[in-house]
């Protein structure tokens, strides 16, 4: 009982310790309590001010703002004064740009860069052996000296450069014989030549070096850079030497190019020079040592060009304006009779009656809208054609030659167009040809394949030229090859061309040739260009189509026959057994029907001859549209096929 006592004693104190020691921390959180409070009381007076002085602080910044934006936008954006940017403002010269733009000279792509340099190069002797009538010979030989390292040797037997012009010639971009003239050459600018000097100064550092004589003494040697901020020439090591040396010899060092045997490589380009140039000996050695001649087949040198006048037709409001401000002229009348082609008295007294100005006034002083009045009149006025010496085409004759020798084909139509103006006065012509068969076309690279199906395993193929220099690259930014995408082949025979033996060879002849850039690779694709490409190319294809009717006619005939003869004599002795007659008389009798049903044909081929173009190609369309009903039927039969062999499975 005791021991109980004492225990429940222990308890009771312990748990009023407990109560105690609750009590005295609730009174310590209370104390904490107020402290916190106090201080926050303390410390409120404080946050205040700076609450205060943060809003002072950023409504000074806006009010700063408000002042700045209320003054005038150029005050503020005008940190630097026009006088200190004027101090950046600097002139470039040529050079320098074309340093920077190499890819505008067509120098872009390794093996497309070591044919434009040979592009540039061939083109140059060509016009300046032309020019002195000397036929040319043209020796290019490619070296290579290491990796996408390469040098260039050609040398022609042209009439050369004098002291004077020779660093002109190939160290100063936009200057020749050219540019100011209207006169057809394959080039224009002044620009390429240079532009390959310049190039190889950019990639190897080192100086072309260049032999030129005139065959009249003295022949100098010389090393040749350019100065690119003042695209002036920088000649070197100038030796004359009396040997008796006519033409120019150029040496020049390329990096960043490559050589190849390919359709856009220095080979096939020589090869095409060929073509066109059919009165050109040109001599190729490549870099493994192998040497390619392309002979002449035409010892005739090509008339040369005359400079000629714009015609009238193709002149726009600027120009005219443009030319009238120089002319020497001192009547409105007279610079039109002067310095336009086939401006006669008759157009002059046309167009002074339908304009509201007299003629007579001083030509500097013509005004805009009264140049607008006479363009107006060049456009209703019937002028005759632009004169045809100023052109120099290839020749149908020269065209077969080279065709017949080259792709060897088994029916040529050619065609030449009469000359004709576009935009800008620039008289122009078309020269086509359409080689069918033989070898003519590219030969794809699943030639076996089509062989098996019944194709040629050729394509076709385009050879493009302007001015007799073949365009290599570009080909879909191209006027020829728009226009010959445009042509509806299957009306001319050729149901498919993606698998033709078909060659079209189009030559473009003009004064100034309207290249896309600088590159002279691709020609713009002016309206009155395309249209005329269209026509000479349908003209070209009748002839194709007329060939290609006559040949599936000739190959049904013999198909015929064959069946004929092979059932004629079986049928005989079929009739023979059943008639109980001679077999060789009935033979016979079915023989003389076969052969009336022959001639028959044949007749009908003869009329063919004598129908116009229209109906041939009538005819031919019958055809297409007979074959492409077959194909379709065709591929409905194999679907048919194989859906039942999907069915069985």
């Amino acid at each position: 009982m005791q021991k109980k006592e004492a225990s429940k004693t222990e308890t009771k104190k312990q748990i009023e310790e407990t109560k105690e020691k609750q009590k005295s921390a609730a009174k310590e959180i209370q104390k904490a309590d107020i402290t916190k409070k106090e201080k926050i009381e303390e410390e409120k007076p404080k946050v205040e001010i700076k609450q205060k002085t943060a809003e002072e602080k950023t409504k000074a910044v806006e009010t700063k703002e408000e002042a700045q934006s209320a003054k005038p936008a150029a005050a503020t954006k005008a940190t630097i004064s026009a006088e200190e940017l004027a101090k950046e403002f600097k002139e470039h010269s040529v050079a320098e740009f074309f340093k920077k733009n190499s890819q505008m000279l067509g120098l872009y792509g390794k093996v497309r860069t070591l044919t434009t340099i040979v592009h540039e190069y061939c083109t140059n002797s060509l016009d300046a052996c032309e020019a002195a009538k000397i036929l040319p010979e043209i020796d290019i030989k490619i070296e290579e000296l290491g990796p996408e390292y390469y040098e260039v040797t050609v040398k022609d037997n042209g009439p050369g450069l004098t002291k004077e012009t020779v660093g002109k010639a190939l160290g100063k971009l936009l200057a020749g014989t050219k540019f100011h003239r209207m006169v057809q050459s394959r080039g224009q600018q002044g620009i390429g030549a240079s532009g390959v000097t310049l190039f190889s100064q950019v990639t190897t550092g080192k100086q072309v070096k260049v032999i030129t004589g005139t065959g009249k003494g003295k022949t100098l040697s010389l090393e040749l850079t350019i100065d690119p901020k003042r695209n002036e020439p920088k000649i070197m090591e100038l030796k004359e030497t009396e040997k008796d040396f006519r033409g120019l010899a150029v040496k020049a060092k390329f990096k960043e190019v490559l050589y190849r045997v390919s359709e856009q490589g220095p080979l096939e380009y020589l090869r095409r020079t060929a073509i066109a140039n059919p009165h050109a000996e040109i001599y190729f050695t490549d870099p493994l040592g192998e040497k390619t001649i392309f002979k002449r087949s035409l010892k005739e040198i090509p008339l040369p060009a005359e400079p000629i006048q714009p015609h009238p037709k193709g002149v726009t409001v600027d120009e005219l304006i443009t030319m009238a401000k120089y002319s020497p002229a001192r009547k409105l009348n007279s610079f039109l009779k002067n310095e336009f082609d086939r401006m006669g008295d008759k157009a002059i007294g046309d167009i002074a009656k339908k304009v509201s100005f007299d003629l007579n006034k001083d030509p500097k002083k013509l005004e805009w809208a009264e140049a607008e009045e006479i363009v107006k009149c060049f456009k209703e006025i019937d002028f005759i054609a632009p004169r045809v010496d100023a052109l120099r085409p290839i020749g149908e004759n020269q065209i077969a030659t080279s065709l017949k020798s080259i792709v060897k084909p088994e029916f040529l139509s050619v065609i030449t167009r009469k000359p004709q103006v576009y935009k800008g006065g620039f008289p122009f012509q078309v020269e086509v040809g359409v080689a069918f068969g033989g070898e003519a076309g590219r030969i794809t690279n699943n030639n076996n394949k089509e062989e098996e199906k019944g194709g040629s395993g050729r394509t076709m193929e385009i050879m493009r030229f302007a001015n007799r220099a073949p365009l290599l690259f570009d080909g879909g930014a191209c006027a020829i090859t728009k226009a010959v995408q445009t042509i509806e082949w299957k009306r001319y025979g050729i149901i498919s061309p993606e698998n033709a033996p078909l060659t079209v060879f189009i030559n473009f002849s003009s004064v100034y040739v309207p290249y896309t850039s600088a590159g002279k690779q691709a020609i713009a694709d002016e309206e009155e260009i395309v249209e005329e490409l269209r026509l000479a190319l349908m003209d070209a294809g009748r002839k194709i189509a007329h060939y290609v009717m006559g040949k599936r006619k000739e190959k049904e005939k013999q198909e015929k026959k064959k069946l004929f003869m092979k059932y004629a004599t079986e049928v005989a002795y079929a009739v023979g057994e059943l008639a109980e007659k001679s077999k060789e008389e009935i033979e016979k009798k079915l023989l003389n029907i076969v052969l009336k049903k022959l001639k028959l044909d044949e007749q009908k081929e003869k009329e063919l001859e004598e129908m116009g173009e229209e109906e041939i190609e009538k005819e031919l369309e019958k055809e297409a549209k007979k074959a492409e009903k077959e194909k379709k039927k065709g591929k409905k039969g194999k679907t048919k096929a194989v859906n039942g062999e999907e069915e069985s499975e």
